[in-house]
Parts: structure tokens; sequence; C-alpha cells
């Protein structure tokens, strides 16, 4: 098979052929049909050892890739209810399976949870790299029967390419107790996790979402979703939390969602987290990488819950397909941008030129 392997940091991907991995017998073999990129995989493959060395990469040649969707075209002798022919997308959370969050079902707690073709969240996720190397910048790849998410036909495998992020948004807004009644705050609201969080709490019921963000257009765009349920403000214009207060009759929101990037200022992310009412819940979801001064007394007074949100589980993702399957999630904002497995160096680099959230810039092997 073809797959783009990455051989040494700052290089360009090659297209190397390689064989065909067999799955194991609790694993399935996929053909992927559609691979998403998400926005922070030039960082990953140029920065992440420096910015993060804590953050294990897969082995050189590596293969990346995050956001897979496909067709099962192989099961392992032990898996249960998973078909050859099976539409799926390919959820890239990995663990080991057997200690206590593992047992729980709380895979990502787990010491050696790792996002299969991007990075792992802890030096002991090398084992895992080791175990799951392959990732969907391929023509196949293998995985874990307990990562696959169903996918109806009326999602094409170039949405579900998406689903790393709009799954990551629910999983946030799960925390963040959303739904009918509720007001939340989405700073960051024009980028990849802040568009998917508006449209999920469209669908799950949400009174008003109030979003900040830097690009005039892009916030006009996303008002235009839901003109009488969305505002935006630019960020600068004026101080955040004072305007999530104002906006709700000196209440504040019900939850806010810090959607902002790793390089995106801390006292952005604390003016909007004083933007919530009392009892409310702040989820960072973005992950600001500088050092939030917390004001604990606040906190405390408050009673303000300040929560990290990482990835979210298989059982959302099914989740997130099904309110597709039925209508209650629309993801017809998404505007495609496919390129084949060839050009994936050129479709990294040229996520400097997307327009926000709403691009979805895939890869097609």
């Amino acid at each position: 098979m073809r797959a783009a392997r990455l051989h040494a940091i700052g290089e360009p991907m090659s297209i190397d052929e390689i064989e065909v991995p067999k799955p194991r017998p609790t694993d399935v073999l996929v053909r992927v049909k559609a691979c998403g990129i998400v926005p922070n995989m030039a960082n990953v493959i140029h920065n992440w050892p420096t910015w993060f060395p804590q953050q294990p990469l897969a082995r050189f040649p590596a293969i990346f890739g995050l956001d897979a969707a496909g067709v099962v075209e192989e099961v392992g002798e032990a898996v249960i209810g998973i078909r050859p022919g099976t539409r799926v997308y390919v959820s890239p959370l990995r663990s080991c399976g057997s200690c206590y969050s593992c047992r729980g079902g709380q895979y990502s707690r787990c010491r050696y949870y790792t996002l299969n073709g991007y990075f792992s969240t802890s030096p002991d996720g090398q084992r895992i790299f080791d175990l799951y190397p392959y990732g969907g910048f391929a023509e196949f790849m293998t995985a874990p029967q307990h990562s696959l998410v169903t996918l109806p036909d009326n999602i094409s495998f170039e949405q579900a390419g998406r689903f790393g992020y709009i799954g990551t948004s629910y999983g946030a807004l799960r925390l963040a107790d959303a739904g009918p009644g509720t007001v939340g705050l989405i700073d960051g609201i024009t980028g990849t996790l802040g568009v998917a969080a508006t449209v999920l709490s469209l669908a799950m019921g949400v009174s008003k979402v109030l979003g900040t963000g830097r690009d005039e257009e892009l916030l006009h765009r996303v008002k235009s979703l839901a003109p009488k349920r969305i505002e935006v403000l630019k960020l600068g214009d004026k101080p955040s939390g004072e305007w999530a207060k104002a906006s709700t009759d000196g209440e504040g929101a019900d939850f806010v969602i810090s959607a902002l990037g790793a390089r995106a200022s801390a006292e952005t992310m604390l003016d909007s987290m004083y933007g919530v009412r009392r009892g409310g819940k702040v989820v960072n979801v973005g992950g600001v990488a500088d050092k939030v001064p917390v004001d604990m007394k606040w906190l405390m007074d408050e009673q303000v819950q300040l929560i990290g949100s990482n990835w979210f589980t298989t059982a959302q993702g099914q989740e997130l397909a099904n309110m597709v399957e039925t209508g209650t999630l629309d993801l017809s904002y998404l505007e495609h941008e496919r390129f084949p497995l060839t050009e994936v160096n050129r479709a990294i680099s040229g996520l400097k030129d997307r327009r926000g959230g709403f691009s979805n810039y895939v890869v097609i092997p």
C-alpha cells in the first residue's frame, strides 16, 4: 500500500510503498477513504518535540493522520458485530485497555493515552504507538474494534474526517451541561473547535450562544448560522467577560467553552472566564499553553468549576453519527477541500489559508 511517512522532524512527508498490515484478533483493517487534516498538524510535525517534549510522537518513519474514515476491509477472528463493508470513523484514542480508568470506559484518563496518527499525552504512550503505528495518511490502517463509530449513509467520508474536532467540542459541551435554556460563551468561536461547538450548541437546544473571535468576516459567518440565537464580539472591542455579563442581564453565561489555541494569550482566556455565572462551568478544550493565573478565591466564592476536556468517547462519537442521521445535527456548513495522498504536504501547509472553522481539509488516499 501507499503511505505518507515522516522520516524526520521538519522534513516533508514522502510517499512510500509498504506492506498492508494484518489485524490482530480484536482489530480491524480499514481501507481509508478520507482523513481530515487538523489545523495543529503542521505544529506537530515541525515543532512538537521542542514545544512539548514530554508528549512523544510515533517512531520514524511515522505515518500521521488523526481523523480517518473508510470501510472495514477485514476483521480479526475475535471481532464481534463488525463486518467487512461497514462504513466507519476510526477514533484515534488508544489506551492500555486494562487499567482502572480503561476498565471503567474512561480511556482518555489512562496513563498510556495516545492519539493514533498524532501524538501521545504521556511518555508511556510510546508503547501504544508501537502497537498501532498506522495513521490515516495511508491506504489502509489497523484499529481496535472498540474505536469504531459506524456511519449512516447520509454522512460522507469527508464529513466523518472532521469528527475528531466535532467530537472534541461535543465532549466539552457534555461536561458543561449544555442544553435547553442555557447560555454559552464560546471563546474562539470562529476556529475549528469553535464553529463545531456553535453548531452543536444549536442542535442541543442552547438558548443563546455568545462568541468571541478576531476575524470580523468569520464572526459574521458564524452569526449567520442562527442570527437570533448567536451574538458575537470582536476581541479587543471590549472585555469579553463584561460583555457576557451585560448580554445576560448581569447573570453571566451558564458555561464558557475555551476553544482558544495553544498560542493564544492567557489573558484572553482569563477575561472570558469571568463572564460565567455563579455555579457555572468553564471548560478548557483548546489547550492554551501559557500558565493561567486563576483567582482561587473567586473560583471558590462563585462556585465555578474549571474543567479540562480532552477528546471524547467512542460512544459520544456514535451519538454524533446518530444526530446527523436523524437530521438533528447539520454538517452542511463544512467546505471540503480534497487532496490526493501525493499532495499531503501541500495540504498541511495550506492550512494557513483556511477559512476558519468552515474549511475542512481532507486527504483522499
